[in-house]
């Protein structure tokens, strides 16, 4: 039997489909090596490192102490209005931005516990926004969240007394779907809460007791803020340039032998690991809601946004040394952990010592009393579950009808929270503070087992929070909890919960400005500014 041989026709078309599988195969395998190449190129060049690149040679600005008045009934009222300006932040040129009686961020407030304060925000933008009390516990309706929107030409004027032990505190916008844009443009500052009777520290006001708000930006060639995230980022805005209280490159001259530093992570996004670059040890005094039992003595702070904490650092006359934020461990896998700013270096803050030093009494070795005395954990009434994954807690991205859980008033419940996806994500808790229990059961670090209103979160690990409530009830107005990397807040992860009396009940849905879940992202649009454009308003796609 003869074997018919193939054609030469044939065997050219065969030899040809080779030829172009090979060619094929060649193609994907370089443009594979090409990929990971760029992808070995982008990756590498994502960690900034700004150690001894920052010349330090602006003073550092204080933000003014806000003027108050006392009226007859004892109130004390502030006036404060959100304005649009320009501002120079070292660009060559003015940079548009969003300040508060200011062209960028605002004065400090200032009040003592048990005073009745009236706040007169008027909202002197073209935009719509709020202004929330950061670490305070007060009525709902006052909070500043999400609900208490101040429209342009509007003035909210919320009142209420001030319970709580001297702390650090912040105020800053909280508009659903814009927080990030606003807070980033410039909307924020300190609230402190003083104390008649606490222990003796420095306490003279931009002297030897400083308040450091520490940001990060980008800028666009022309000078305005780029508030595009950078290539791969999971978390947003991550900045290569450094701000402390809207100065670049700052210095601080410090004429006593030792400063108090009331320092504010007030980044979008970046998780800052703070100390100094001869890594001497300073006292952490207080955490987000007040004094410690006692003080703590380390070399490194770690802080995430809305995070605040108090140290006290020594100097000796003369000398110079500067705050950096290190490299840190995020706990997640290391492509997220580079392109979310854990491998960056930044220099902050340079401390200048004066030749001749004001002495300053040793920081006590016992700061706080009853307050900082931590619930037992037996008391909780409660335990509820929070899990953080994409852009959602619990499943359900952010509704402004729904109401996500009703707490009794003065309770003590047990909060266990995780960060389920592999991303940064820290945990912030509207009226009320927290003891932060144990991470995957294990005890945290000294520095945090003070009051916290703010926690991160290590990715995969439950973090449990003995959390207190107020006595402030209202069972149609929400506080809010939620992820406070405001890209992820504004996509959507925040829930909301009510505080109501003894044998109250709350609606599951209460009525919104529309019939949506949110205040709706185009109301108080400029449409003269586009996405991203660094000057105006950045539409964020929620996906819900």
């Amino acid at each position: 039997m003869t074997t018919e041989q193939p054609s030469a026709a044939a065997r050219a078309r065969t030899r040809s489909r080779r030829r172009v599988i090979t060619i094929v195969t060649l193609c994907v395998a370089l443009v594979a090596v090409l990929l990971g190449a760029a992808g070995a190129v982008v990756y590498a060049r994502a960690a900034l490192d700004t150690a001894g690149q920052v010349a330090f040679d602006r003073e550092l600005a204080i933000p003014p102490l806000a003027d108050s008045s006392v009226q007859a009934d004892g109130t004390r009222v502030f006036t404060l209005k959100m304005l649009e300006g320009a501002t120079d932040l070292g660009q060559g040129t003015p940079t548009p931005t969003l300040g508060v009686n200011g062209s960028f961020l605002g004065p400090t407030l200032r009040a003592e516990r048990g005073e009745q304060v009236r706040i007169d925000v008027t909202n002197s933008m073209a935009e719509t926004s709020t202004l929330h009390w950061h670490g305070m516990k007060l009525p709902a309706a006052m909070d500043g969240g999400p609900h208490q929107v101040v429209a342009p030409g509007e003035k909210w004027s919320p009142t209420w007394t001030i319970d709580q032990p001297a702390s650090t505190l912040w105020y800053h916008p909280h508009l659903h779907g814009r927080t990030a844009d606003h807070a980033y443009r410039g909307l924020a500052g300190f609230f402190l809460v003083d104390e008649p009777g606490t222990v003796d520290l420095p306490d003279d006001y931009g002297v030897d007791d400083v308040p450091l708000v520490i940001q990060d930006k980008s800028f666009d060639a022309d000078g305005s803020l780029d508030d595009g995230p950078p290539l791969f980022s999971p978390v947003g805005i991550v900045g290569d340039t450094i701000l402390v209280n809207g100065t670049p490159g700052p210095y601080l001259d410090v004429t006593t032998e030792r400063v108090r530093l009331r320092v504010l992570n007030g980044a979008n996004a970046r998780v800052m690991n703070l100390g100094f670059t001869d890594d001497r040890a300073f006292a952490v005094i207080a955490s987000d809601g007040g004094l410690l039992p006692e003080p703590v003595r380390t070399d490194r702070l770690t802080l995430s946004p809305g995070d605040r904490a108090e140290i006290v650092v020594d100097v000796a006359a003369g000398e110079r040394t500067v705050l950096r934020s290190h490299p840190q461990d995020l706990g997640t896998n290391p492509v997220t952990a580079r392109f979310s700013g854990g491998d960056d270096t930044l220099d902050v803050l340079e401390l200048r010592a004066a030749e001749s030093l004001a002495p300053t009494a040793q920081v006590p070795g016992t700061l706080a009393g009853d307050d900082a005395r931590l619930p037992d954990a037996g008391t909780a009434t409660a335990t509820r579950t929070f899990t953080l994954a994409g852009n959602s807690i619990n499943g359900e991205p952010m509704d402004m009808g729904r109401i996500d859980e009703v707490v009794e008033s003065g309770a003590t419940e047990i909060w266990e929270v995780l960060g389920r996806d592999d991303m940064v994500h820290n945990f912030h808790v509207h009226d009320a503070q927290f003891h932060v229990l144990d991470v995957a059961g294990t005890v945290p670090p000294l520095e945090l087992q003070g009051w916290q209103d703010t926690v991160y979160l290590q990715p995969g690990k439950v973090t449990r929070l003995l959390v207190t409530f107020g006595n402030h009830t209202d069972s149609n107005t929400p506080y809010m909890y939620h992820c406070h990397i405001l890209a992820h807040e504004d996509a959507g992860m925040m829930g909301q919960f009510v505080v109501v009396g003894p044998g109250e009940e709350a609606p599951d849905r209460i009525e919104v400005l529309d019939d949506g879940t949110h205040l709706g992202h185009g109301a108080g649009y400029d449409a003269g500014h586009e996405q991203g454009d660094g000057r105006g308003p950045r539409t964020v796609h929620l996906g819900h």
